[in-house]
């Protein structure tokens, strides 16, 4: 019976140590880099995305210190953020400004502020009518966004602006409108969520569509 309840717990704790080998919050972290990133955010970022990178900062600037935009973007978005900026607005290329290790360090810096490891349910197909995305757009984003998501300084993101769709995936863009982002202005958008807009799976890839197709009218 001891050698049976040995073997049991053997295999409990193997089983513990490979879910967290496997989870994507405690992969190892690069200590220095985050250090550096600090340093390079602090000089850089700060009066934007504020101090703790919640878009507390004196001027307009998205809340990076998110959990659903952690979750839903990779390093290698963020470090196109950072690089390429969106011209035109207050978030400059940082390209001839920083180096690549210090851009690198960035997004380590931002990185470690992701403590959770969310598994968003997202279609695995997007497609829409762009025509209906429309309506639901203006109906429901574009108080925020503006019209034709031209964006609204301290209110909403530049919908449709280059950099921003070519750089963000239709799958981003999914999961920002369906669950939004916690601790902001932007509430969750799928139906069974706690949000004031309770839409159906299709009506959000409708409202996608119409937000890719901006990119074709620019």
């Amino acid at each position: 019976m001891k050698k049976v309840l040995i073997g049991f717990y053997s295999l409990v704790l193997i089983g513990i140590i490979v879910c967290i080998s496997n989870s994507n919050i405690f992969v190892k972290r690069d200590i220095q880099a985050i250090a550096a990133g600090e340093k390079v955010y602090r000089q850089n970022c700060l009066t934007c995305h504020g101090t703790n990178g919640k878009g507390e900062g004196k001027q307009a600037g998205n809340a990076l210190n998110n959990q659903n935009f952690l979750n839903s973007v990779s390093n290698q978005n963020l470090y196109a953020y950072i690089k390429f900026g969106r011209e035109g607005t207050a978030m400059p290329a940082y390209q001839s400004r920083l180096s690549e290790k210090e851009m690198k360090g960035l997004v380590s810096f931002i990185r470690n502020w992701q403590t959770e490891d969310i598994e968003f349910e997202v279609p695995k197909t997007i497609s829409g009518n762009q025509v209906n995305g429309q309506k639901l757009y203006n109906l429901y984003c574009q108080t925020c966004h503006k019209e034709a998501g031209a964006g609204m300084l301290q209110m909403g993101t530049a919908l449709s602006h280059p950099q921003y769709l070519e750089y963000t995936t239709d799958k981003q863009i999914w999961i920002a409108t369906a669950y939004g982002r916690e601790e902001t202005r932007m509430g969750p958008s799928l139906k069974g969520l706690e949000g004031v807009r309770q839409l159906k799976i299709q009506d959000i890839s409708d409202i996608v569509s119409y937000i890719r197709s901006l990119e074709e009218k620019k």
